[in-house]
Order: structure tokens, then sequence, then C-alpha cells
């Protein structure tokens, strides 16, 4: 495994962290014994940064009860997240920080983000709140080893917010259809500058870099060097980078990491190619003209009140561009109506604005979902949908 050194704390930390929000499920749980198997061979394969959050649905619980029972927590860098937007009160701190410690099984947290951080703003009412104080405490007591934020706002509030605290370590989403999106390269390389170690979060845009290529940008990575996987196309770019210090990856099985892991061992600063960096450019033009919503599937919007599956509707419209008109009206059929409880498709939103408080991408949720009924919902569709439903009954 390669590493890349935290400056400001002295840890040798893995190139490739594993990401904890998508463990494998089994009967709408997480899979402990498969989790536990991805775990363990992650450690043994060199990884050592585990990320985790208060709002991922059983994360926290599952890494630490894996970790404790396997005598691991100390061969073993947690990262978690404090809910920001959950915060109402200075007591919420510890309310929240206190659960975390029970449910991660420690009594210490290596690397402790404020979660979603977005502008000066916000930080400036949470530090009314109290929360600089609290975080001094926690430094203190030894609790916190390492203070840091993620990041979903705009490049000037990154580059504002760096410069507003004494932070340790920060993560933003970067991968190269996001080169100038949110922080973007240009705040990679303020925080580096800075002597910050940058985590990144979202190298395979939800997958979309993995298994959700318009078929043209795959073609074109072939072409140019058919023993790399979409996903290897992805990470490489990322480690080529001297800024980026962690690449997160949310390695559901035993395949993804292992290729994952391989990857990371082959790769080093400064290795592209002149042809790789060309086909980079073109498969992002080809990318950006078959995308048209930037939604990642990360669920921070779910549920929705009116029982709309905000992230299968915006996948299904992505895939109309990417793939074709026809494969993305199936999966649209299939996956908000006829495979669903009730239905779920884009005409039952009512524009309430409740989903698009929490969306790290800064969506426009209501006006998309506009524009996915009207591709997406001809005349036809309810009057098929519902006869392909009872059909399948």
């Amino acid at each position: 495994m390669q590493y890349r050194k935290d400056n400001k704390s002295g840890n040798e930390l893995s190139a490739l962290g594993l990401g904890c929000m998508r463990f494998p499920q089994k009967s709408g749980r997480i899979d402990m014994e498969e989790t536990e198997r991805i775990i363990k061979n992650a450690l043994e394969r060199g990884i050592n940064y585990f990320d985790t959050a208060y709002i991922y649905s059983g994360s926290e619980a599952a890494l630490g009860s894996i970790l404790h029972q396997n005598s691991l927590r100390e061969k073993a860098y947690i990262a978690t997240k404090m809910p920001l937007f959950l915060c109402k009160k200075p007591s919420d701190f510890d309310k929240f920080f206190n659960t975390q410690l029970e449910r991660l099984k420690t009594d210490y947290i290596d690397y402790y983000f404020m979660h979603m951080l977005t502008c000066p703003t916000q930080w400036e009412a949470l530090k009314s709140m109290g929360v600089e104080k609290w975080l001094d405490e926690k430094k203190r007591e030894g609790k916190i080893k390492n203070i840091g934020f993620s990041f979903h706002g705009k490049k000037d509030d990154f580059t504002a917010l760096i410069d507003a605290y004494p932070w340790e370590f920060c993560m933003i989403q970067y991968n190269y259809c996001n080169i100038n999106y949110q922080a973007g390269m240009e705040g990679l390389k303020y925080a580096h500058s800075k002597g910050l170690p940058v985590i990144v979060m979202e190298p395979l845009l939800g997958g979309r870099l993995a298994d959700g290529l318009p078929p043209k940008a795959e073609e074109l990575f072939k072409k140019t060097n058919a023993a790399l996987t979409p996903a290897a196309w992805a990470l490489r770019w990322l480690w080529e980078q001297p800024e980026v210090t962690v690449v997160l990856s949310g390695m559901g099985s035993m395949a993804q990491l292992d290729e994952n892991v391989k990857t990371a061992e082959a790769s080093s600063i400064g290795m592209l190619t002149a042809d790789e960096r060309e086909a980079y450019s073109q498969a992002i033009e080809i990318f950006n003209e078959s995308y048209k919503i930037p939604c990642t599937g990360c669920n921070y919007c779910m549920p929705c009140p009116l029982g709309v599956n905000i992230p299968g509707c915006f996948s299904a419209y992505n895939s109309s561009y990417a793939i074709g008109k026809k494969t993305g009206m199936q999966q649209y059929m299939t996956g908000t109506n006829i495979t669903s409880k009730t239905p779920s498709y884009a005409g039952l939103c009512k524009k309430c604005g409740k989903c698009e408080k929490h969306c790290p991408q800064s969506i426009k949720v209501a006006e998309a979902m506009g524009e996915v009924k009207k591709r997406m919902e001809p005349l036809w569709f309810k009057v098929l949908a519902s006869g392909a439903k009872r059909f399948v009954k």
C-alpha cells in the first residue's frame, strides 16, 4: 500500500481509505459477516483510514463492533463526523459525540469532522453556540486527535473556511469531472499550501465514473489503455496529484477492494502520460454532455415525505442521456413503480423543498424533478407502469 504523510500529525495515512457509507447489505441491513471480511482484509492489505459518520445508518456501530471484537482498534485511524444540521443547542455537541464514542466502542476519534460545512456564516453560527470551546476541550482531553471539516459549498467559501479556524485536515468532493466544482482543484491546492492533509470523497462520483460512464467515454479509455477499468482511470487521476492525501472509496465487495488496492499500489505522483491526459480531457466533454443532474446517489435527501425516489429518478434520467432513452425509461419504470411498494416517480413531487436543505450537491431538486417528469413521464407512463406492476405481481 502507498502511504502519504499527514504533516500536521505525523501520521502515515494509506492513499486508499475505506468509505463506510455503503457497507454491503443483506435483507435491508448491513451484512455484518461480509463487512467484517472487507474491513479485516482492508487492514491486512495496508488500508488504515476508515471514514464513517453519525448519519450513515448502522455504519458507526458496525465499524466499532468489528474493530473491537477483533482487537484491531489501534491499527485503524477512525474518521467520523458531527451532524451539524442536527445541532440546535450547545448540549447537542456532547449528546452526538458521546453516542458516537459508544457506537464505535472507543474513547477517542482520530479524525473528527464538522460534517457538511458549507460557508463562513454557518461556521459563525456554530461559534455562537460554543463549538470552538467544545472542540478545544475535547482536544485537551485526548478524545479528538485531529479536527477538520467536510465541505459542500462554493469555492470562495472554502478558502474562507480554511482560514477561519486552525483546522488539521479537510475533505472535499473531487474527481476528474469535478475539477471546478465546489472546492475544486483550486481549493485542493489552497488547502495543501496551508499544510492541510486533503481527504477526497466521491472519487467515482457515486459510482458514475466506474459503472455509469457513457459508452463513448468507456471506449475512449479502452482505446488508450485497455488494461485499466473505468474505476482505475478515475483513481489514478487523483493519486497522480501530490496534494491528494487519501482517496476514499466505498468498497462494498471483496472484488472492489482487490481492484482498488492493486490500483493504489501501482500509482504514483506524476505517472500520467500525455495520451492519458488527453483521454481524460475528451472523457470529461463526453460525460458533461450526457449527465444533466449531478446527483451522486448519497441519499442525504431521503426519505421524501411524498415517497419520491429522488436518487432513482435522477439516475434513470441521466441514463436516458448517457446510455439511451429506452434504457433510461426501463430503469425509470422499474425503479419508481414496478419494484417499489408504492409509486415513487417524479410526478409525485409537490416542491416542498425539504430535500434541497440536505443535498450536498446543492441541486435544485424541485426544478430538476420538473425536468425529469417532462422527459420520463409521457401521457402513457402511468397506464403502462400500472399494467406492468400488475403483470409482475
